[in-house]
Formats: C-alpha cells, structure tokens, sequence
C-alpha cells in the first residue's frame, strides 16, 4: 500500500530490534529451547501478516529470497562455521528474518521518498559503504570478505534493474548485522572457513553485497515461479470443471481424477 511502505521497513526493524534484544537476555535453565520456539513462532507470523498486503510476486520474491538464505545458513554456519551463532546451530527466528529483511528493503526501495531521492540515496550507500569497507582493511583488521561483497553491492547498483531494493538492503542489512553481532546472537570467524587465508569482518562490512545475492534471485526467479503456479492453477480449475459437468446434477462421486481430455 503506498505511503505504507516506510511504516513497514520502521516495524520490520523494530522487530529485528526485539527479537536480537529478546534473543541476548540469558534464559532461564531450561528454557532456551522455548524461548526459540516462540521468537521463531512470532517471526513467521508477522512476515505472514506483511505478505497478505503485498502482490504475489512480492510473495514469491520472498519464499525464493527464505528458500535460498535457509540452505546458505545452514550450509555456513553449522557446516563450515564462516559464522557461529550462540546458540550452536540456526535459530528458527532466523528464515522468516530473512524474509523480513527482504520485505524491508523493497519497502524502503519503493516508497516515495526514496523514489524521489533516487540519486541521492545510491551515491550515500556508495559513500557509506566505501568508507567503512577502507576502515575495515585497515590493518589489524584485513576485511578483505567486506571489501569483495561491497564490490558485488555496487554491482548491483550499476547495472541491476532495482538500485532502489539494493539501497534498501545496505540499509537493514547493516543494520542487522552490526546489531546481531554487538548483542552476541552471532560471530564471524577471523577468516574464511575453507581456504583461511580471506579475512573477514565481524561482520564483513559489505554484507549487504552478499545479501544483494539473494535479492538478485529472487527478482530473477520470482516471475517464473507465479507464471508456473498460475499455469498449475488454471489447469486444475479446468479439470474442475470438467468433472463437474460429467456428473453435473447426478449427485456422482468420482472415485479418481478425471482429464481434461475425458
């Protein structure tokens, strides 16, 4: 809904705010497997309420950007430890984050205010992004991982087909990361999980460049998946309706699916 979106990309960070705070407390003995179950719970919940506003492009922007993030945490935090979170392994809370991070970005793209400023804006994530990417290879720093990321962020920006989604990532995506390693949810390791010899920020100061990846999918993808989906539902209406004028008015039950061509 126009004039709705900042009012989106303000609740999605609040929440993000929340959960992380939430998240950092000690649990009680005992209680640190329901209190993930719950801030889990909630996350999906909202990402819920926010996707029955948006077309169902947006909708499936977003399954593909959760889709894709889901396999990247558990392939990199779990398995190759690039990241470690403090509880061991991926909290629940973490894929529907990712589709609110998602939602908040394309928020801020779209909005008016940002539309208006639309130069503006991409020449301060350009400016932004690159000093803290120069402060982050100072050594004894040597985040080479930010500095690659940032390069694929203003990839993006030059020749993607929504700047504006891009500038909204660097936005929440720093956001998030900065916020989520301060408060201890999640660590960087040092250097890279495979070679260690790639030096990487705590957090990596391009993150949204890595980010940017999952939008850049999703955009892409996206299209394909609601033609496919509206392809599978017109021919099960049409099927629908075939059976139902072959015992139209005859109060028959069909005991298996019946063809267009019968």
């Amino acid at each position: 809904m126009p004039g709705c979106d900042l009012g989106t990309a303000v609740v999605v960070l609040a929440w993000i705010t929340g959960v992380l705070g939430v998240d950092a407390v000690r649990a009680l003995d005992g209680h640190e497997a329901a209190r993930q179950v719950g801030l889990g719970a909630a996350t999906w919940l909202l990402l819920a309420v926010l996707l029955r506003r948006e077309p169902p492009l947006v909708r499936a922007q977003t399954l593909v950007v959760v889709a894709i993030a889901t396999g990247v945490e558990y392939t990199f935090s779990p398995l190759l430890q690039a990241y470690t979170y403090r509880i061991g392994t991926v909290p629940i809370f973490v894929p529907p984050g990712h589709g609110l991070v998602y939602v908040a970005a394309l928020s801020i793209g779209r909005s008016a205010a940002a539309r208006s400023r639309s130069r503006l804006l991409v020449a301060l994530t350009c400016l932004l992004g690159t000093g803290w990417v120069s402060y982050g290879l100072i050594p004894p720093r040597h985040d080479v991982l930010g500095a690659f990321w940032f390069a694929c962020l203003l990839l993006f920006l030059r020749f993607g087909r929504a700047r504006l989604l891009y500038v909204g990532a660097f936005v929440v995506v720093s956001y998030l990361e900065l916020l989520g390693t301060a408060v201890g949810t999640w660590a960087w390791a040092a250097t890279d999980p495979v070679l260690h010899v790639v030096g990487q920020g705590n957090p990596p100061s391009g993150a949204a460049g890595g980010y940017g990846w999952f939008d850049l999918y999703a955009v892409l993808a996206a299209p394909s998946l609601v033609a496919w989906l509206r392809g599978r539902l017109r021919r099960q209406h049409v099927e629908d309706v075939v059976v139902q004028r072959a015992v139209g008015g005859e109060g028959v039950v069909t005991e298996r699916p019946v063809s267009a061509l019968e």
